[in-house]
């Protein structure tokens, strides 16, 4: 981890990585949880939820999911005190189908630009 005198420490993961992260960050002093396709559930297996990682963070999280994941579409995650930023028809690895017009660098934008807007908020 990076860290800096003064600067809130900030876990973050994707996938297996952003349920660790949710689950460790109160542990670790985390100010908050980023978490990049955040696994909701085994592919087509909704009843096997991992929600309660996602909620028992404890601390401000941003989950930033694929429109398209089939590890938990955003309109699936339950409320809660977190944030969803959406990459519109994304896959689990944030690839979107040619046909959805979206190109990479318009793809990591949304990205990016979710997760700056995010921890400048948090300051």
């Amino acid at each position: 981890a990076l860290t800096a005198p003064g600067l809130p420490v900030v876990a973050g993961g994707r996938s297996a990585g952003a349920r660790v992260a949710c689950r460790t960050a109160s542990g670790l002093g985390a100010r908050a949880v980023l978490a990049l396709s955040f696994p909701l559930h085994p592919p087509g297996r909704p009843e096997k939820s991992r929600a309660d990682e996602l909620l028992g963070a404890g601390v401000p999280t941003l989950v930033v999911q694929g429109g398209n994941d089939p590890f938990g579409r955003p309109a699936e995650f339950p409320p809660g005190e977190y944030e969803l930023a959406e990459v519109e028809y994304g896959d689990h690895g944030f690839a979107v189908p040619k046909r959805s017009g979206l190109s990479e660098d318009q793809v990591m934008s949304v990205i990016t630009g979710a997760a700056a807007r995010w921890l400048a908020s948090l300051v």
